[in-house]
């Protein structure tokens, strides 16, 4: 017979990755039979790739979700901002002139609605800008709940219940960062301001 045509039974072994523990106190694995078994203190790296990653990602999620209901409190601001940088970059401003002048305008509605509110004796003007800053960090509170209560896929009665849940939580504490950040104070008659206590 030919070379090509032999008949010839290679052995073939199945390949599979072998996990070796690597530790610090037992540097050379035992081998061999007879005797105890080793036990090593340390996991397989399969295991403690698994466990790092698990707690990566749920610190990852929740930081996420910090960020999104931190920033979603300032959501007037940030349409402030964005609608100003979208029409400064389309009027021909640049990149960086864009970003300035949007971050500008976020940070001067946000201060500029602190005075006023911290300013203003009149208890219906007060509720107005409250309202103002608190009504559209309510809508996004509102639509970020609804898009994480999607992920768990629950019930569409629970996704409403999370995502009502989500905007009052979100418009309550637009209203008290508000409200806490202007410091009320009483004029005496002398002129002189003292806090209340």
């Amino acid at each position: 017979m030919s070379a090509a045509f032999s008949t010839e039974v290679v052995e073939t072994k199945l390949l599979t990755p072998q996990l070796r523990l690597v530790s610090v106190s037992y540097p050379e694995l035992r081998r061999g039979g007879g005797g105890r078994r080793d036990w090593y203190s340390y996991a397989h790296g399969a295991t403690t790739m698994l466990a790092i990653g698990l707690v990566l990602n749920t610190l990852g999620i929740g930081l996420f979700c910090w960020a999104i209901f931190t920033l979603a409190v300032y959501a007037l601001p940030f349409f402030v901002a964005l609608t100003i940088g979208m029409t400064t970059f389309q009027s021909g401003a640049g990149l960086l002139g864009a970003l300035l002048i949007a971050t500008a305008a976020g940070a001067l509605t946000l201060v500029l609605g602190q005075v006023a509110f911290a300013a203003t004796r009149s208890l219906a003007l007060r509720i107005a800008i409250a309202t103002a800053f608190s009504v559209p960090a309510a809508v996004v509170g509102y639509q970020v709940a609804s898009a994480m209560s999607e992920i768990g896929d629950p019930s569409l009665a629970w996704r409403e219940v999370f995502a009502c849940l989500g905007a009052v939580c979100i418009g309550v504490t637009s209203w008290t960062r508000l409200t806490v950040l202007a410091e009320t104070r009483r004029l005496e008659a002398g002129g002189v301001v003292e806090s209340q206590s």
